[in-house]
């Protein structure tokens, strides 16, 4: 998806009826590229949020707080606090024709530009006084673009004017039969024709016209009608350059596949959104809430699914050593016939054939030209009980590897569920601590404690306590459970121990049904319409010897359906 030159226009819109005269209260970095700003003005709290991801760049406004996503702030975000923190936003302009979005804030040392630059690959955020850029998100040196430099204490220049390509909405009939005249390459199609030769015309804009001239969004140059394709243009470029924006997504059961601001007839699903801003958050989503430490869990779960390949491959190999009797036994029979034919061998004889069952084939047995034959039996003998001595810890080592991978799966979900530093921090200890964690020690967050269980109260003084990762379910049900109190776990996947206390009285089935339902949401099978939750007292809850904390076994369980549904969604 692009934000090309007309789209940006309409933000500039956009922008310009709610936040020109609005004071920036907050600079925070939601991720590695991308910076957030809530924006104070006409009585409301926006929020602002500016990447420069190189695979999708975005400028979004969001009525929703955005969150901190980064340990540390980057040199960046420090900048952005110095120079526009408690600013004031004065001025959202665009360069004609080019990606480029500028803010101008007058804040506490000065005048200063925010200007972003939403290009797929090239893309960056720049902060910029008196025509100089002060730092920028992604440094550009002589190596990578001897024209325009993107470094502290270097000149902001704008790119170089596009060569080559017209405006298309002062277009002529002629210079479109001109496109397709001028080509020479018989795959190329109409839409690639269009987006080479106009400025500001994106891939989806150029499919959206050729879909209009011909019905083919697809269609090739060379089957082109100059004439059909020059009046679906001007039916689609006239709105835009009046700035008669029209935006809406696309929408289908795969989700949003895309967003605009004109009505897209070249895809099914498209609907009209009451904003832009609307529309490219429905796109994109926000970076809110349990997203806003998306970028923070990337490399834990890197780590994770790379410890789940490790211990996978382990549990393939001791799992075939379990079927292996067969080569074993090759090796004991190897050495008995050695002992049987030792007086026929000759020296240097490297190989011996024989049969060791009637009607079996013969065995082809490897010999050591330089042992003995007593010895070679002996080396065979020595293989054969090395294995079978191995083989009798295996179930062992299986056992502890398939409660590695469990407590993998608990941990995944953990990381999942993580809404703050403490939470993720955790994760990244406990993979760290089992040797899971590649490259530098990941160094405790400073200040970021240990995050506590979910405690619930219901109506009638009953309380449920939740465990929502696995530190936290080992202190749900041996911490804060006793023998008789009820205990609850989504059946069969990672999830939350949830316990309600008993206290001396009867427990409701109101009260149970509503901590089973918060048991299946606090564990991966959140999506489902329904969720099997086992219900069993604590004291058939027992600890899994040698397995990562929070990984159990029970009994005696009684299982009930639910719907999962958080705490903040039912009240009993």
């Amino acid at each position: 998806m692009y934000l090309d030159a007309f789209t940006l226009s309409a933000l500039v819109d956009e922008f310009m009826d709610v936040l020109v005269g609005g004071r920036i209260q907050d600079v925070l970095d939601v991720d590695d590229t991308g910076i957030g700003m809530e924006v104070y003005g006409d009585r409301k709290r926006r929020y602002l949020y500016l990447s420069a991801d190189t695979q999708t760049p975005r400028i979004q406004l969001l009525d929703e707080k955005l969150r901190r996503g980064l340990v540390k702030p980057t040199q960046m975000g420090l900048l952005f606090r110095r120079y526009a923190e408690g600013g004031v936003i004065e001025h959202i302009s665009q360069p004609a024709w080019e990606r480029i979005l500028q803010f101008d804030v007058t804040g506490p040392e000065g005048a200063v530009s925010i200007i972003v630059e939403p290009m797929e690959r090239r893309s960056n955020l720049l902060l910029v006084q008196k025509g100089i850029i002060l730092d920028c998100m992604r440094r550009v040196g002589p190596d990578e673009n001897r024209y325009r430099l993107s470094l502290p204490a270097h000149e902001y220049k704008l790119p170089p004017p596009q060569v080559g390509k017209l405006d298309p909405t002062h277009l002529l009939l002629a210079e479109v039969e001109a496109f397709f005249e001028q080509n020479e390459d018989p795959k190329r199609k109409t839409q690639q024709v269009l987006a080479s030769r106009l400025l500001c015309v994106s891939p989806l804009l150029a499919k959206e016209i050729t879909y209009r001239a011909s019905g083919d969004a697809n269609q090739k140059a060379s089957d082109a009608d100059a004439d059909s394709v020059y009046k679906a243009l001007k039916q689609v470029i006239e709105p835009l350059a009046k700035r008669q924006w029209q935006p809406g997504i696309v929408e289908n059961e795969n989700g949003v596949a895309a967003y605009s601001i004109y009505p897209v007839e070249s895809m099914k699903g498209w609907h009209p959104t009451e904003s832009l801003s609307e529309a490219i958050t429905a796109y994109y989503g926000a970076p809110v809430g349990e997203d806003a430490y998306r970028a923070a869990k990337v490399p834990v779960h890197e780590a994770i699914r790379e410890a789940q390949a490790k211990l996978g491959a382990r549990l393939a190999a001791l799992e075939k050593s379990m079927t292996d009797e067969q080569d074993r036994e090759v090796l004991r029979q190897s050495g008995e016939l050695i002992l049987a034919y030792q007086y026929g061998l000759v020296k240097g004889q490297t190989e011996l054939k024989a049969q060791y069952e009637v009607d079996a084939p013969d065995l082809v047995i490897k010999l050591n030209p330089e042992l003995t034959p007593l010895e070679n039996a002996q080396a065979y003998f020595s293989r054969y009980d090395k294995a079978k001595k191995a083989l009798e810890d295996v179930p062992r080592l299986i056992s502890e590897t398939r409660n590695g991978l469990n407590y993998l799966a608990q941990l995944a979900t953990d990381l999942e569920f993580a809404t703050s530093w403490p939470e993720i921090d955790e994760v990244r200890q406990i993979l760290q601590a089992d040797g899971h964690w590649r490259g530098a020690a990941a160094k405790k967050i400073a200040g970021s404690g240990q995050s506590a269980p979910l405690r619930v109260v219901t109506q009638d003084g009953f309380v449920i306590w939740v465990g929502r990762n696995s530190r936290q379910n080992e202190n749900v049900t041996f911490g804060k459970g006793g023998g008789q109190d009820f205990w609850l776990h989504a059946r069969g996947v990672p999830g939350a121990h949830v316990v309600i206390k008993v206290d001396g009285r009867a427990i409701p089935q109101a009260v149970i049904d509503h901590a089973a339902s918060l048991a299946g949401y606090y564990s991966t099978r959140r999506s489902d319409g329904k969720v099997e939750v086992d219900v069993t007292r604590c004291l058939y809850v027992k600890k899994i010897k040698g397995a990562g904390q929070g990984m159990v076994t029970y009994r005696n369980e009684e299982t009930i359906s639910a719907t999962p549904h958080s705490e903040k969604d039912t009240v009993i």
